[in-house]
């Protein structure tokens, strides 16, 4: 079996520095926009040398995939996909995709939004937009593959997923619990109790 190598010291460094300037980019991005963000603003936030960030990252979408990859490992979700599609019972099934969806939105709505706005502006960021969604897409489909002998009567696979993706719009997560006030616990009991109505009809 093969040893992973220790990481060194100078990899820690660039580690540790990298995610200092996305830290601090993440900040400046939901405060003030993607657009209006430059790399001298992160530059003084993180207290980081600009040419430090340009030898890191090279390009302002290059540190937002940082935040996103940040975002993305601190969500667990690999792990919690797979436990979901572990679990025989489909009703509990769902439920973890609503305990992984509210986990995703409560912390990373504000890197949804940043990049919604960015793609908008650079061909970049819009083209590894497309993927992450066309990725969640892959793994939606997997999961209500597992689900298809569970389906209410007359739903197809491909209306289940149309469903799906309307539900868990990141857009319906802000109306609920950023504009109506509602806690992330009550907007995932609420999309918990909907995904297995609207898929397993229960």
């Amino acid at each position: 079996m093969a040893v992973k190598s220790p990481i060194s010291h100078r990899q820690r460094q660039a580690q540790a520095t990298r995610e200092a300037v996305a830290g601090a980019a993440r900040r400046l991005f939901s405060e003030h926009g993607y657009v209006a963000t430059t790399i001298e603003a992160v530059s003084d936030a993180a207290q980081i040398p600009v040419p430090t960030i340009y030898s890191s990252f090279g390009t302002k979408a290059a540190i937002l995939e940082e935040v996103r990859r940040i975002w993305i490992a601190n969500s667990n979700v690999e792990e919690l996909h797979g436990r979901a599609l572990a679990d025989p019972n489909p009703q509990r099934r769902l439920r973890l995709v609503a305990h992984w969806t509210r986990r995703q939105f409560d912390l990373g709505y504000d890197v949804i939004t940043v990049y919604q706005e960015a793609a908008r502006t650079e061909k970049r960021v819009a083209s590894v937009w497309r993927h992450v969604m066309k990725e969640r897409e892959s793994a939606i489909i997997q999961l209500i593959d597992t689900l298809k002998g569970a389906l209410r009567g007359g739903l197809t696979p491909g209306r289940a997923l149309d469903l799906y993706v309307a539900i868990t719009l990141p857009e319906v997560y802000r109306t609920l619990v950023t504009e109506r006030g509602w806690s992330s616990a009550k907007y995932q009991q609420w999309l918990g109790d909907l995904l297995i109505q609207e898929l397993l009809g229960r």
